[in-house]
């Protein structure tokens, strides 16, 4: 049945899929500062202007720099025959911008290039106004998209992690002391609550006594 309880449903989704995130992009374009590494030649003279006329704020650089100008939110990359020989080492660092390509083959070895550099979206040459805009909005989103699931991805391993040191710490107190795991359990939670502390810590603070007590054994 539909109504007040499906649209419910559908506002309690993740946020990879809300309707907001795109608008959120879209209105955002004017504040954006974006790197352009492209040859200075008619290509690179049109995807730059093209850019600031989108509202960007967009400056081209050739030969490449070795990292984007602090605060960028973008880059778009010329990726040619000629060129692909350069080192883009930064875009596999965790806080590299998102990438935009710019090829005018699809032959395996560009195809390599725009892996190797992780590109989020491709913009064909010879450029045209049409085109950039959805590369760039297309980027962003799923740039922020990644980055939204690798937090998702860390925490969930977290967890996983905490539950790991809670079921060896009950392991340890039922081996010592020769209670139950729902006891040993409550006895964790009750160490806890009284230092005000995680679960997790006392647990861990129960397997590094036990390590520390098997070495000294």
């Amino acid at each position: 049945m539909r109504g007040d309880n499906g649209s419910a449903r559908i506002g309690n989704r993740a946020d990879l899929s809300s309707p907001y995130a795109s608008s959120r992009v879209l209105r955002d374009l004017r504040s954006m500062h974006v790197c352009v590494f492209h040859p200075l030649n008619r290509d690179g003279e049109l995807l730059t202007q093209q850019l600031q006329r989108i509202g960007c704020e967009a400056h081209c650089f050739w030969p490449p720099l070795d990292a984007p100008v602090q605060g960028s939110d973008l880059v778009f990359i010329g990726l040619y025959p000629d060129t692909i020989d350069y080192d883009y080492a930064w875009c596999g660092s965790d806080d590299a911008p998102p990438v935009v390509a710019v090829v005018n083959y699809e032959n395996p070895t560009i195809i390599d290039a725009v892996l190797r550099i992780g590109a989020k979206a491709v913009v064909a040459s010879p450029v045209r106004s049409f085109g950039v805009l959805s590369a760039l909005v297309l980027a962003q989103q799923i740039s922020g998209d990644l980055k939204k699931l690798k937090k998702r991805v860390v925490r969930l391993e977290e967890k996983v992690e905490g539950v790991r040191k809670i079921a060896e710490a009950q392991e340890i107190l039922v081996r010592q002391r020769g209670i139950s795991r729902l006891e040993a359990y409550r006895a964790i939670r009750a160490q806890a609550m009284a230092k005000r502390v995680a679960v997790e810590e006392i647990a861990s603070a129960i397997i590094a006594a036990d390590e520390f007590l098997s070495l000294r054994g």
